[in-house]
């Protein structure tokens, strides 16, 4: 009962391990096969081009894509144009898989003024980027609609260092009023694994955050705790990316999905663990 990871990047390669430790044998796709660690099974792909043969057992799709760049024809390549020819390749093939799961992303919603907004709530991409990635959510229902769609909000985890980075450089306070939304990596992949493994009948959607909307002020203030430093002064201007809103995961906890980082704190504790940096 095979599992295909149709774009084994760092987070199909995350949820692969898993599947692998769960007992299936798994098969990655990524344009550079040598990236892809045993005990998985990598395969030279790229999901726009043409498509290794699918084996016949397999049983759960993961697409995970990811554009090369922010722009909109690469995300219509990797997003809309790639899912389309994984389904096209699965029909070629004659492959009927028991699960398919789409990593989205939470871009598809907009600005919500700091309000709640779960999986009925509708989609208003800010963005053109948002938009493409709805258009491929879409398309895999229209041929797929038992298949099962993930929204990611901000992934953070091992190598995801980013806001680690802008505090140890000397952040600025960007004041209050900016909401984020985020989910460490490791429990993106669990997540996964979780809806097309251990859920008998998942929902069409799920929204992959962790249980804390918070400003974003206080996840790095928090950063600043941890490492000892300080926010400087001055204003950073607030950033509109990820939107002004807060995201429920009350359906995903409700197939008994359980986080092992429930918040940004114990998230960013392990990933400063992972560095070797000293708490107090």
């Amino acid at each position: 009962m095979t599992v295909l990871i149709a774009g084994c990047g760092d987070l199909g390669t995350e949820a692969g391990l898993r599947f692998a430790a769960a007992g299936f044998p798994v098969l990655g796709w990524r344009r550079s096969a040598e990236k892809i660690p045993a005990p998985l099974t990598g395969q030279s792909a790229d999901l726009t081009g043409q498509l290794p043969v699918i084996p016949a057992d397999t049983e759960i799709v993961v697409i995970s894509t990811a554009a090369g760049e922010r722009t909109e024809a690469a995300y219509r390549s990797a997003y809309v144009d790639g899912t389309a020819n994984v389904l096209d390749a699965l029909e070629r093939d004659g492959v009927q898989p028991r699960r398919i799961l789409f990593v989205s992303s939470t871009a598809v919603y907009g600005d919500a003024e700091g309000g709640w907004l779960d999986e009925d709530s509708p989609t208003a991409p800010a963005s053109v980027t948002g938009a493409i990635i709805r258009e491929a959510e879409d398309l895999l229902h229209a041929r797929r609609p038992d298949a099962v769609v993930l929204r990611l909000a901000g992934i953070y985890g091992p190598g995801r260092t980013r806001l680690i980075d802008q505090v140890r450089s000397g952040a600025p306070d960007p004041g209050p009023g900016q909401l984020t939304n985020r989910i460490h990596r490791d429990d993106a992949a669990a997540a996964i694994v979780h809806l097309t493994t251990a859920t008998a009948e998942p929902a069409p959607l799920y929204l992959g955050v962790d249980d804390e909307p918070v400003e974003q002020r206080d996840v790095l203030a928090f950063l600043a705790g941890e490492l000892g430093t300080a926010l400087s002064a001055g204003e950073s201007g607030k950033s509109s990316r990820g939107g002004n809103r807060r995201l429920s995961n009350a359906r995903l906890r409700s197939t008994r999905f359980s986080f092992a980082y429930p918040t940004f704190r114990e998230g960013y504790r392990a990933v400063l663990a992972g560095e070797g940096v000293r708490h107090g």
